[in-house]
């Protein structure tokens, strides 16, 4: 019998037994593709313990990060790929390790009329979704980039519980749509105001950040 963590607090009984039963366990490396783009995706994860960044193309080829999920979180995205029948507009890489149950997209539609927290639960996703992409807008629209730096790593170190974050500047780079020379020259800017102490692919996040 699968363990599904804190998913029990969040589903009734009789819903828990159906995820148990159809779910699919599946875990990932850090690093691992979970979904790519232009595939048919014929499930719905659900994250019971990691987490995982999700990216979309924009009209120019260029990766551009949508939101992280991380515990008891699921992608609205690949939910609604899965109810349309249609191809993955997005890519999820585990962020770290990742255990997840996978949803067979047959039962999402039934779930639906018959549990209300399932309802409930994928409502709050579609929720969730929507504001954190708001948000990702608001930054790209009208935050400089070293303000939309310091909120990146602030996610980093909310999400990972850690005030050292493990990513090189080209990865930065690539999730914030820039250079690599222009977050490097950001990111020395920051370790000479002693805000953060930089290591090769590491960043140490110093009290002073906050």
């Amino acid at each position: 019998m699968a363990n599904l963590g804190n998913l029990e607090a969040v589903f009734e009984p009789a819903l828990i037994q159906e995820i148990q039963q159809f779910g699919v366990i599946q875990q990932f490396s850090e690093g691992n593709l979970i979904m790519d783009y232009g595939k048919y995706i014929r499930m719905m994860p659900i994250i019971l313990k990691g987490t995982m960044k999700v990216y979309r193309l924009d009209e120019e080829g260029n990766e551009i990060l949508l939101y992280y999920l991380s515990s008891n979180e699921s992608c609205s995205m690949a939910y609604s790929c899965c109810i349309e029948a249609k191809k993955s507009e997005v890519k999820a890489i585990a962020e770290e390790d990742v255990v997840l149950i996978a949803i067979p997209h047959i039962k999402l539609d039934e779930w639906l009329c018959k549990y209300t927290s399932w309802k409930n639960y994928i409502m709050h996703s579609f929720n969730e979704r929507f504001i954190e992409l708001l948000k990702s807008i608001e930054s790209i629209a009208f935050h400089k980039l070293d303000e939309r730096l310091i909120d990146y790593l602030k996610e980093k170190q909310r999400i990972n519980g850690s005030s050292v974050i493990k990513a090189s500047h080209s990865l930065i780079a690539d999730e914030l749509a820039t250079s690599r020379v222009v977050i490097s020259r950001l990111l020395k800017q920051l370790e000479n105001s002693k805000k953060v102490i930089l290591y090769r692919n590491e960043i140490k996040l110093l009290s002073s950040f906050v």
